[in-house]
């Protein structure tokens, strides 16, 4: 951006008169006009409100609002410990967290509605940081009375012909167990296809299929004893996490912090 196209942006807010701002600048007033359409507000005006809130805060205190969202299979399982070790040490900061499809959550973080988005597999995009989260491990889903259960590790062949239960289609994480089924030669026959990580599980457990889940997402059932979880046998499989944010929008010192809680907690650890 020019810095004569920020001064007649300035007088034409000061004098709120377009010829006025053009005898001014000594130029025509669809020069003016023209000027103010190549002016890129928003970034502008979202890079001086984090700015503003910067040079307002307390230097040892971080403040403020976080707008995340998070693909279910991520946020319901992974995220609450790190939202809670940021709200008790910055009680200042407020998390506001909400769960969406992945398409979704790109399209939250492209607009500008979200500081955050949190997603599995995620894809790189010009307008676009992927920061790496580390990773899932991916296991095989079974009842506890389903013959795999009975296996401490489960080889993928296993699966072969078997009823199967998985996320719809445009969802990265189907996309990577295809691919994965694919390369070693299995071919199971899909019963239902979900969107909800939820959903998949309870479908699993009244014995309609099986599936291949991020272990993470398996604990309270593999706890209560309503599910198994078997690391397929040619593995470790993993599923990749990461954060994504807009490349022209600042990070708050509140999102800032956020980011580097997640970055901390989750990003060294290999999770199962």
């Amino acid at each position: 951006m020019h810095l004569e196209t920020l001064k007649t942006f300035c007088d034409l807010v000061e004098t709120g008169s377009l010829s006025r701002a053009a005898r001014l600048n000594l130029v025509s007033q669809s020069a003016v006009s023209q000027q103010l359409s190549a002016l890129e507000l928003k970034p502008l005006l979202e890079r001086m409100g984090a700015l503003e809130q910067r040079l307002r805060a307390r230097p040892d205190m971080v403040t403020g609002t976080v707008r995340v969202a998070a693909v279910y299979s991520v946020g319901l399982h992974t995220l609450p410990p790190a939202i809670k070790r940021c709200l008790a040490d910055h009680p200042q900061v407020s998390v506001r967290l909400s769960y969406r499809r992945t398409n979704e959550v790109y399209a939250a973080c492209l607009d500008g509605e979200i500081d955050l988005g949190i997603v599995a597999v995620p894809t790189r995009r010009p307008q676009l940081v992927v920061v790496p989260l580390g990773h899932d491990e991916l296991v095989i889903a079974a009842p506890p009375g389903h013959p795999i259960a009975r296996r401490a590790r489960c080889p993928l062949a296993a699966l072969d012909g078997q009823p199967f239960i998985g996320f719809d289609r445009d969802i990265p994480t189907r996309r990577l167990v295809d691919g994965l089924l694919r390369r070693h030669h299995v071919r199971v026959s899909y019963t239902m296809e979900l969107d909800n990580i939820e959903t998949i599980k309870r479908s699993v457990e009244a014995g309609l299929g099986l599936s291949l889940l991020p272990a993470p997402t398996l604990v309270a059932e593999v706890r209560a004893r309503t599910l198994v979880a078997r690391p397929p046998a040619e593995g470790p499989f993993h599923r990749p996490i990461g954060v994504i944010h807009r490349r022209t929008r600042e990070l708050s010192a509140a999102g800032r912090t956020f980011l580097d809680l997640l970055s901390a907690e989750l990003a060294p650890t290999r999770r199962r």
